[in-house]
């Protein structure tokens, strides 16, 4: 699985059109592989032909297009989809939560969830079913975005330079750190609730 997806993240430029794809796509749909293709297209700027800089412009790119997506998915189509198939008491209880929490901590809540699978997706809906401000939206999910961006293709090209003759070690560390934080991430979220 990881020699194909390495095949596919190898050629470039058709391999910076897969990594924003992949971003765009996890921003709507959490099992998109965004993290393992940011985090593999670093390693192959070091072992590879890729361009850092443009992994990390298209991951950046797909990543604020996907959440973008997911935003107005939420205020254009969240509502009539909430009234139809979550309109029950702990539904309108769950959605008054997310409204509350945007109100407070939107900012917060938009660059953390960016880092935590799955969480992006249900905070950028949040925020477009409970129709946080667009302009608040775009400045908070740029700069998760970006952040999140240089972080995965960072994990995988210092995973790449300090394992450049065992690739697949710093791969594999690259992983596990990266699983190491949405993991702390989650605890801390928890622990604080």
């Amino acid at each position: 699985m990881f020699d194909a997806a390495i095949d596919l993240l190898s050629q470039p430029p058709e391999a910076y059109l897969i990594v924003f794809g992949l971003a765009l796509g996890d921003g709507i749909i959490p099992a998109f592989p965004s993290e393992t293709g940011m985090i593999i297209a670093g390693l192959l700027s070091v072992v590879g032909e890729l361009q850092l800089g443009w992994v990390i412009a298209a991951g950046a790119a797909g990543a604020f297009a996907g959440d973008s997506l997911s935003y107005g998915l939420g205020r254009f189509v969240g509502r009539p989809a909430q009234q139809r198939f979550l309109d029950g008491r702990r539904s309108r209880a769950a959605l008054e939560w997310a409204r509350v929490q945007l109100q407070l901590r939107g900012g917060t809540m938009v660059i953390v969830g960016r880092y935590v699978p799955a969480g992006r997706t249900a905070v950028t809906f949040s925020a477009g079913i409970t129709h946080y401000s667009y302009r608040k939206f775009l400045f908070f999910d740029a700069i998760a975005a970006i952040t999140w961006a240089i972080y995965a293709s960072l994990l995988g090209y210092f995973g790449g330079r300090f394992f450049h003759d065992h690739a697949w070690l710093g791969l594999l560390l690259a992983f596990a750190f990266a699983f190491g934080v949405a993991l702390a991430v989650e605890g801390v979220r928890r622990w604080r609730r």
